[in-house]
């Protein structure tokens, strides 16, 4: 028996609360666009975002083989000999969420750029982590750090979010504003969650490398970013995150602090 699911990182990492809501209301979209794009066809009208749009399933399934190919052939896949470190905490993490499956676990070249990211093909998935994160878990010695990151981007399968279904029945909703963005932020604080779950000690060394890099994230204060998501106010704040596809930091800052309740999808803290 797994333990309930929450906000706490003692327990299984909770899904945010308006995810499974934007979840419906995107497919909704998705799929009255797909039917007034039926009818436009057959009324003998043919744009190119008609065509696009009807050519959605097949157009996903190649951008995820595309992409999955690319990290086999191009990265560094990990292993007990590769990259033992994040082998062991793509493996902890999936063992800590319930997975019967493990992902695999690929390293790309990040040429400063600090990013993961998970996806899938098939009933492949897996994880893929830039290499510059891996000196935060080394030279930077805030492996807690990293193990926070890889515990995100397991959340994202754990939680679905990487299923070529899912993707497809977003497809029309990413394109409306707000609509897709805002499903996007939540499925991040999702993410978020199983991070927080899998190591609780590695969210202030995440905020803090998000927000000032691999070199001075020691030196950025956690609760002061987390403070600031209350104080930082006017349209011009929130038109940045309600446009985001990730949670401003601040706001994903405080959210990560305060596990009395979900992160804030729309308004500030």
């Amino acid at each position: 028996m797994l333990p309930p699911r929450g906000l706490s990182p003692w327990g299984m990492p909770a899904r945010h609360r308006f995810e499974n809501a934007l979840l419906v209301l995107a497919i909704t979209v998705t799929a009255l666009a797909y039917l007034v794009s039926i009818a436009l066809l057959v009324s003998g009208r043919l744009d190119t975002w008609i065509g696009i749009l009807l050519l959605a399933p097949l157009l996903v399934y190649l951008a995820r083989g595309r992409m999955y190919a690319a990290q086999r052939v191009n990265g560094v896949k990990m292993s007990p000999t590769q990259f033992p470190d994040g082998y062991r905490m793509v493996a902890e993490a999936a063992a800590r969420f319930g997975m019967s499956r493990v992902p695999d676990g690929y390293v790309v070249l990040g040429n400063g750029q600090i990013n993961a990211f998970a996806s899938g093909h098939g009933f492949r998935r897996y994880v893929v982590v830039y290499s510059d994160l891996f000196e935060v878990g080394g030279q930077a010695r805030d492996p807690d750090a990293l193990a926070f990151i890889v515990g995100h981007e397991v959340g994202h399968i754990a939680a679905g979010h990487t299923s070529y279904w899912r993707q497809l029945g977003m497809f029309g909703a990413n394109y409306v504003p707000v609509i897709g963005s805002s499903l996007s932020r939540a499925q991040e604080y999702t993410a978020d969650n199983h991070g927080l779950c899998n190591r609780p000690t590695g969210a202030a060394g995440a905020i803090g490398v998000l927000g000032a890099g691999k070199y001075l994230m020691g030196l950025v204060s956690f609760h002061e970013m987390a403070d600031r998501a209350g104080t930082e106010r006017g349209f011009f704040p929130w038109l940045v995150n309600i446009l985001a596809s990730h949670p401003v930091l601040t706001w994903r800052a405080a959210a990560l602090r305060d596990r009395s309740r979900h992160g804030r999808i729309f308004f500030r803290p």
